[in-house]
């Protein structure tokens, strides 16, 4: 993070004492640039696995052996079944998981198509489900460039999804297209709020 403070002021929202003892949980969060990941520790929780495809343990093999220190999940690798049991692993130990449901960045700032890997798990846990809106790291960073820009990165904790909500045989969908409208609304007023 101190590469980027020279850049960056951070506004954090929703982000109370409140939010602390919703561990641990499923976390979802949007996808704009490299640097996401890295503003992850502006949250005040720490113990936080995070949910990713195979390519950055096949990409960042310099990396790998500290997120597997970090236990993340190769959910691409392991499968649903292997990841559950993992997640079971981290929950167990105080741990929650953090989705990028996106599954990759997005190029144009809107939510691009989510996957279910984060809704299926949140219910089979039983784990509350907390989304995440993050914008100001694609002005940071743009998509397919290296050099940095002066940017305001805003980070909003939307009110927790209760899985117990939602039943039935498409109930991860249910749940999935909430969250995503949910998103899409807040994200489109950080925008407004970004323009005054």
């Amino acid at each position: 993070m101190l590469i980027v403070v020279p850049f960056v002021s951070f506004k954090l929202h929703g982000f109370d004492r409140r939010y602390r003892e919703r561990t641990p949980c499923i976390y979802v969060i949007n996808h704009l640039s490299f640097f996401d990941t890295f503003c992850m520790a502006m949250q005040p929780v720490s113990d936080i696995s995070f949910a990713v495809r195979a390519w950055p343990f096949r990409r960042l093999f310099w990396y790998t052996y500290f997120m597997r220190l970090a236990r993340y999940l190769d959910v691409e690798k392991l499968g649903f079944s292997e990841s559950l049991g993992s997640a079971q692993e981290i929950v167990a130990a105080g741990g929650s998981i953090l989705f990028y449901p996106e599954g990759h960045r997005s190029r144009d700032g809107e939510l691009q198509r989510f996957y279910s890997g984060a809704f299926l798990l949140a219910l089979k846990l039983g784990l509350p489900l907390v989304p995440l809106c993050i914008s100001g790291t694609d002005i940071l960073l743009p998509p397919g460039t290296f050099k940095m820009q002066p940017s305001t990165i805003r980070m909003h904790a939307l009110d927790p999804v209760d899985p117990t909500q939602f039943s039935g045989l498409g109930a991860h969908l249910t749940m999935r297209k909430q969250v995503k409208e949910a998103m899409a609304r807040e994200l489109a007023r950080m925008r407004r709020e970004e323009i005054r």
